[in-house]
């Protein structure tokens, strides 16, 4: 069974952000609970066999308040996924920092948000994806310095994937179920 953490703060971005990943574990036939991030209890995390922790909207950035409420990732040995803002709070756990993106301009910066379809490489397998492939991303925040316990494993040039070296622990900043859901398939057989 998979649990699905949402991190969403407004209730609409549910379904956009949780809910295509719902779809594609219903129609696989696979089985799944919701739980939003500050409802999570020990036993939900006993009873799951994995986890893909949801993305969110650009401006629901609540959980960086709140990411202390994933230190329990420090200690699991389950594989958990982390899309978007799940990667962010992945990487926050491990004591990473988010930088925003930055576009220079004139000799100053300015944000950037990264929307859209972009091309990354894959130099090694990573849930099923490999070579070159076209993703949707849709962030304004990334982790420049990934932690020495991760991989990374495509870059553009900030990282987009990675993966924790002992754990079964990924993180994307991209949106698989926008584009590429047989990744959230070949999570859900590991």
């Amino acid at each position: 069974m998979i649990l699905l953490i949402n991190i969403c703060k407004e209730r609409l971005h549910f379904y956009e952000f949780v809910k295509p990943i719902l779809d594609i574990l219903k129609d696989n036939n696979i089985d799944f609970f919701v739980k939003h991030y500050k409802e999570l209890e020990k036993k939900d995390l006993d009873k799951a066999e994995k986890i893909i922790i949801c993305g969110t909207s650009l401006k629901d950035i609540d959980y960086f308040e709140h990411y202390h409420n994933f230190d329990w990732l420090l200690d699991y040995d389950k594989p958990v996924l982390g899309i978007c803002g799940g990667m962010q709070i992945i990487c926050m756990v491990f004591e990473d920092k988010l930088k925003t993106l930055r576009k220079a301009g004139k000799g100053i910066f300015s944000k950037k948000t990264e929307v859209g379809f972009i091309k990354l490489n894959f130099e090694r397998e990573f849930l099923g994806l490999i070579g070159e492939k076209e993703v949707y991303a849709l962030h304004n925040y990334y982790v420049k310095n990934i932690n020495k316990e991760f991989f990374i494993l495509s870059k553009d040039p900030i990282p987009q994937a990675v993966k924790h070296k002992e754990k079964s622990i990924y993180g994307v900043l991209f949106h698989p179920e926008a584009r590429n859901k047989d990744m959230i398939r070949n999570f859900a057989k590991l």
